[in-house]
């Protein structure tokens, strides 16, 4: 485990605070893709994210917030590294993000371990496991479109990768 210094941890939650660009609801640290913040020299970061999958076009958006914020913070050069092992997996996910991500109508992925066979999307309006598939893909490609077959209601499920 890496030791932060003082202004690195204070660095590192100026960085994890900034909102995810697809959803918004919920942080980079909470979303698990902020890897990771070290002083090179005074004035001088380089900020480490991991994005949920190859290719996600938020991450330049990610990047784009991130220096933003620590320029902000008195941050002269600000350098966002995108670093892809290990993976991310919504393992990463934190207890508060999968609440923000059901309080507002995303179905979040089940908790860390092995992902069963016959896995039981809960309805984020009525709790109900009675769903249905209608797209793979939703809003972003990380999340599929359900519905629910008790409250009748759409929703987002954030794919469990």
């Amino acid at each position: 485990m890496v030791t932060l210094s003082p202004l690195e941890a204070e660095l590192a939650e100026l960085a994890g605070g900034v909102p995810d660009p697809e959803l918004p609801m919920i942080t980079l640290a909470e979303l698990g893709v902020l890897r990771g913040v070290q002083l090179l020299a005074p004035g001088r970061v380089e900020v480490r994210l991991t994005p949920t999958y190859t290719g996600c076009p938020a991450v330049e958006t990610m990047a784009a917030d991130i220096e933003r914020v620590l320029h902000d913070h008195g941050i002269a050069q600000v350098e966002v590294r995108t670093v892809l092992s290990p993976p991310w997996t919504t393992d990463e996910i934190t207890a508060e993000g999968r609440r923000k991500l059901a309080e507002s109508g995303i179905a979040p992925p089940r908790a860390a371990g092995p992902v069963p066979v016959t896995l039981a999307i809960r309805c984020p309006h009525c709790g109900s496991t009675d769903t249905t598939l209608l797209s793979r893909f939703s809003s972003t490609a990380c999340k599929a479109l359900r519905r629910c077959e008790s409250c009748r209601e759409p929703f987002d499920h954030f794919k469990e990768l």
